[in-house]
């Protein structure tokens, strides 16, 4: 079967085509890694990219049921998350530079506070109520807006929107918490600015 619109690919997954997908996987997967390897200069991380957006589409096949050209959907998708790895890794780096730029024993220690917050912080949104938990990580580390969310989970965009208030309420009284116990605040408002607002 040939895939050539959004609602060919729909048709093949829900009917578990097997075969077929792995067919147009493997048509479009060495393209597609070369685009986003020019734009992330790094083969694993575009291999990783490439990978996450056939993954997304497996997961929810209705999302493309109005595509009605798959190849430039697809060239779209994965110039778009690697533009979205980019923009993530350049506000990562900025910062680690200008500690790198006068390293102190202090800037050490910063680094490391702000590595346990960070584990500290994963811990927390691993208490989280289930769908809350996936709904916050699509938002958070998947970059995913509402819609998108609500889409892909079949919830409301309302619902989205709670889950998500939640999430940064029960998470924001931990972190808080933490720096009360701790007395640390530096690698705390990063850590919160980062993934909290």
């Amino acid at each position: 079967m040939s895939i050539e619109t959004g609602k060919d690919l729909v048709t093949v997954i829900n009917e578990g085509k097997i075969s077929a997908f792995t067919k147009f996987y493997t048509s479009f997967f060495q393209h597609l890694l070369l685009i986003s390897d020019k734009y992330v200069k790094d083969g694993c991380v575009a291999e990783e990219i490439v990978q996450n957006v056939f993954l997304k589409i497996w997961e929810s096949p209705e999302d493309l049921s109005d595509v009605r050209a798959v190849k430039p959907y697809l060239y779209t998708a994965v110039i778009n998350a690697s533009i979205s790895y980019i923009n993530r890794q350049k506000n990562i780096e900025q910062h680690h530079l200008k500690i790198a730029a006068n390293l102190t024993e202090e800037n050490l220690l910063e680094i490391e506070e702000e590595n346990d917050l960070i584990i500290l912080l994963h811990q927390e949104i691993e208490k989280l109520p289930p769908q809350c938990k996936k709904v916050f990580k699509l938002n958070r580390f998947e970059r995913l807006k509402y819609r998108e969310i609500a889409n892909q989970l079949n919830i409301s965009d309302r619902t989205v929107e709670n889950h998500i208030a939640m999430a940064l309420k029960t998470l924001r009284i931990a972190m808080l918490r933490h720096r009360q116990a701790e007395k640390g605040d530096k690698g705390l408002k990063l850590v919160m600015a980062f993934y909290l607002f």
